[in-house]
């Protein structure tokens, strides 16, 4: 139960510091850097991008660069300072705009070793029904956040609908959130990419006006992300390889949350820790609980 806890902070903590990273008021290094001196400081990398904790890799074209793991951390928790978090891999981030732009935005590179994610009953997902429940998980939670002192946060609903590619096995969405205390609505956007062993996860937060900035770059990064030989989705082995005990419907939700239906125990327990932070996915809590409790009673959960 504590692993699979820390499994769950981690892929949430991603999605905490980016978003406490947008709705900062301004940037410091706490090194006595400009944030330009900062930047350069920065060890960029270009073209074929090794993932080797993951067993992936990257083809990036000129329009971003890679910061490898050190450098990501550096960034996330010096410049942009959120809370440090052992499960970032690296940061692609778009040449264009820079990290010290106001425009600015970059993707967080994770990876689940959870288990192969069967996608059997993709073609099957409601997304219109699973947004609805988000919503009235996320709304039904925000009395416990008001209570604990934290402002109140909304789903608004999707800023790109999720969609599932089963030849590429990948799949990416966008959540549009209001936070009570913010000027402007939030964008959190989403990719997965399935593995044998687990799934890679690409997230990236700002502004909703940086809608169609951040949609084209994601679009642009699809094709680009791949699992190396041996490690890719059609290489499972039924016989030897880890099942995750959720399919593709739960990655919305955090793909981990599916095991433990943690989320709303453990909403509190990070609203004490970042009053910003995207507790949205807190609501998906029920959502889970109910795709799951058929499972559970099979014993797929334990």
């Amino acid at each position: 139960m504590k692993a699979m806890i820390r499994g769950l902070l981690a892929t949430l903590c991603v999605g905490l510091a980016l978003s406490a990273a947008a709705q900062a008021p301004e940037e410091g290094t706490g090194s006595g850097k400009t944030p330009e001196q900062f930047v350069a400081s920065l060890h960029f990398k270009d073209g074929e991008i090794a993932v080797p904790q993951a067993k992936a890799h990257f083809r990036l074209t000129s329009a971003f660069h890679y910061l490898e793991q050190a450098d990501a951390r550096r960034v996330l928790e010096e410049l942009w300072g959120n809370p440090p978090d052992e499960s970032v891999l690296g940061l692609i981030v778009p040449a264009t705009p820079t990290l010290v732009d106001d425009n600015s935005w970059a993707v967080v590179v994770t990876y689940s070793d959870d288990g192969y994610v069967s996608d059997e009953d993709a073609a099957k997902i409601d997304y219109q029904e699973m947004l609805e429940e988000m919503q009235q998980g996320t709304k039904d939670e925000n009395a416990a956040r008001k209570e604990a002192g934290y402002g109140t946060v909304d789903l608004l609903g999707w800023a790109v609908a999720p969609r599932y590619d089963a030849a590429s096995k990948k799949m990416y969405w966008a959540k549009e959130l209001k936070f009570d205390e913010a000027k402007d609505n939030t964008l959190n956007y989403d990719i997965r990419v399935l593995g044998r062993n687990g799934y890679l996860s690409l997230n990236a937060v700002s502004n909703m006006s940086e809608l169609g900035l951040v949609q084209t770059g994601m679009q642009q990064l699809l094709p680009m992300t791949e699992f190396d030989a041996g490690a890719r989705y059609a290489d499972y082995d039924s016989s030897t390889d880890k099942v995750a005990a959720y399919g593709v419907a739960a990655l919305i939700g955090g793909g981990l949350a599916a095991k433990a239906g943690l989320f709303a125990k453990l909403g509190l327990i990070l609203a004490k820790f970042w009053k910003l932070g995207l507790i949205a996915f807190v609501g998906l809590g029920a959502l889970i609980k109910k795709m799951f409790a058929g499972k559970r009673e099979k014993g797929a959960v334990s």
